[in-house]
């Protein structure tokens, strides 16, 4: 079954970690690929721009209107994820708490069951 492991990001908890740890967490997510897909467990990968670099489009009696910025306010974001594809729940469980971000306070990583897809 294939799970989506959501990257929640809080720039606030981030930015107050030394240098040196924010650096162990990309390597986090490079061991972690590789750890993925070594197992056969990889599906892809996307990692997102910052919510300010967005746009929120909105269609009012047929108009679309494009705003700038998050549709809601929110210290956290969708900063990324991984599809993988696992035998169980708890497998992907087990892989997401090898993601950096899971050990870290303020941060974490969701699993979403995938229920449908397509192209993927």
């Amino acid at each position: 079954m294939k799970y989506l492991l959501i990257l929640n990001i809080n720039t606030e908890v981030l930015e107050a970690l030394p240098e040196e740890e924010q650096q162990a967490i990309g390597a986090g997510h490079q061991k972690f690929m590789d750890t993925i897909k070594a197992s056969g467990e990889f599906h892809s990968t996307v990692a997102l721009t910052q919510p300010s670099e967005s746009a929120v489009v909105k269609v009012r009696n047929g108009v679309p209107a494009v705003t700038d910025g998050p549709f809601v306010e929110s210290k956290e974001f969708l900063g990324g994820f991984y599809l993988i594809d696992v035998e169980s729940r708890e497998r992907a469980c087990e892989l997401a708490a090898m993601i950096p971000d899971a050990g870290i306070e303020g941060l974490g990583v969701e699993i979403r069951g995938v229920v449908f897809s397509e192209g993927v």
